[in-house]
């Protein structure tokens, strides 16, 4: 088999110390006002931005890292180059979704970064064995275990905020996120989930070759038809940005960008069932938010997590360490009944 590049643990621990500044950096800037606007950017206006710099990051790491080296290539007026095949095309659409639904989830005005990542992480924790369950991958006691964990979790935080209470845009943003969510771990399952790095470095290369691009173009489209206050605020995130001071912001979490979508992916693709995977970059993410929570409260005059959310965590963290400890246990008794019966 396959050499892994590192553990799932340790690309999850490495996951949620990229996903924590990206978390507090985007929130700070559509809480924190602008000194030349008068007021904090919105995240329509922030979103162009953290796309160009997040794609320059990765497209820049697949050079660096030799990871684009083994991408399908596709022959146009003569030239040869790297591109898609039709699996990993649609994982890049669905993964568009994804990157242009992430830091909008940050931005909304009166919800919550922990609250708003519960809903968006909860519904991946759902739809995770049902992915599992089409491909025929068994799901075990431990991931039960942790998605009954994550529901508590939820079902907490719900009823401690009254019910849902979201604008449209934030509901949309949960839609379209686990629309996209669904799609790109069905393709994963169905093409790359096989503990080969020389698989895992093609199929996300392949994936951000196209959703990048994607979802520039769309959020361009958008900018360029007008009509919206939605628009302008686009239009304006796409030409008026890179003379303030917020761009150098904006570009550390373009650099996340690509840092989280790498340990994502190392996460995602590994052969384990889903039920299994999700949740550990799940939970990572979330606990990253929680603590991101805690440093805008105490430096940047942010609302502190409430009880709910503190005690949702906490679950979390439970659920973590089940998924941590749990196979490895069941995995040294396979090997000690196997060497007794030999």
């Amino acid at each position: 088999m396959p050499k892994r590049l590192i553990s799932i643990e340790f690309a999850t621990l490495l996951y949620a110390m990229s996903y924590l500044p990206y978390v507090v950096i985007t929130r700070m800037l559509a809480t924190i006002a602008d000194p030349a606007l008068g007021r904090p950017l919105t995240g329509l206006e922030i979103l162009p931005a953290m796309m160009i710099t997040g794609a320059l990051a990765t497209y820049a790491f697949m050079l660096w890292s030799g990871w684009a080296k083994g991408v399908h290539r596709v022959r146009v007026a003569g030239l040869s180059l790297p591109f898609a095949t039709k699996w990993t095309f649609w994982s890049g659409v669905f993964t568009a979704l994804i990157l242009v639904t992430v830091p909008l989830s940050y931005t909304f005005e009166n919800v919550s970064v922990p609250f708003m990542q519960l809903l968006m992480r909860g519904d991946l924790l759902i739809i995770a064995p049902i992915v599992d369950s089409l491909f025929g991958r068994r799901v075990r006691w431990w991931s039960w275990t942790a998605l009954v964990l994550v529901g508590i979790a939820m079902l907490v935080n719900f009823q401690a905020r009254g019910g849902l209470g979201l604008p449209p845009i934030a509901i949309a943003t949960i839609i379209l996120y686990t629309f996209g969510y669904f799609g790109r771990l069905y393709i994963m399952s169905k093409v790359s989930k096989n503990d080969d790095p020389a698989t895992l470095r093609r199929f996300f290369s392949e994936e951000k070759i196209v959703a990048f691009p994607i979802a520039l173009i769309a959020m361009g489209s958008i900018a360029l038809i007008g009509g919206t206050e939605q628009a302008r605020e686009m239009a304006w995130g796409f030409t008026q940005i890179w003379g303030t001071p917020q761009l150098f912001y904006i570009a550390i979490c373009g650099a996340m960008v690509c840092l989280t979508g790498v340990f994502s992916a190392i996460i995602l693709l590994d052969g384990r069932e889903n039920s299994f995977c999700v949740p550990l970059e799940r939970t990572a993410s979330i606990l990253a938010g929680i603590a991101g929570s805690i440093i805008l409260a105490s430096w940047f005059g942010g609302k502190m997590p409430s009880s709910a959310e503190f005690m949702g965590a906490g679950v979390l963290i439970v659920a973590l360490v089940i998924l941590s400890l749990a196979p490895r246990h069941a995995a040294r008794r396979e090997m000690a009944k196997e060497a007794v019966s030999e």
